[in-house]
């Protein structure tokens, strides 16, 4: 019996649902969330050692590089919270039927960036 090969599927083309985003993003950001861990330990050490070491972190943290990397890290860590209560509803079966998970995805969108666009806008 000859079996018909798998169709090549290109991954670029394929549209997700928004479900599907929600939850790759939350995965990713947990990862980099975890990755950069060791500069927030620097930085909680830097922010707690002197007052000379604080002003040190302020300097470098006004480097505007700098602040969009930390502006990136707080998008990530809003998103994943937002993802992660989401995932908890979604656990105890709040929101599981269609509409709702898509409600509750776009919600986490929707907050996660005007989270992170405020805090920007005022850290700025």
């Amino acid at each position: 019996m000859n079996k018909p090969r798998p169709k090549y599927l290109n991954l670029f083309q394929i549209r997700f649902p928004v479900m599907a985003i929600v939850s790759g993003m939350h995965r990713i950001s947990g990862a980099v969330l975890f990755l950069f861990l060791p500069l927030f330990l620097w930085m909680l050490q830097m922010s707690l050692e002197s007052r000379q070491s604080f002003e040190a972190l302020r300097a470098v943290a006004a480097n505007p590089f700098m602040k969009l990397v930390l502006l990136g890290l707080l998008w990530g860590y809003v998103h994943h919270l937002c993802a992660g209560i989401r995932h908890l509803a979604l656990d105890l079966h709040i929101g599981t039927e269609l509409a709702g998970a898509r409600l509750s995805s776009m919600v986490v969108m929707v907050v996660s960036i005007g989270v992170t666009l405020g805090a920007g806008v005022a850290l700025w």
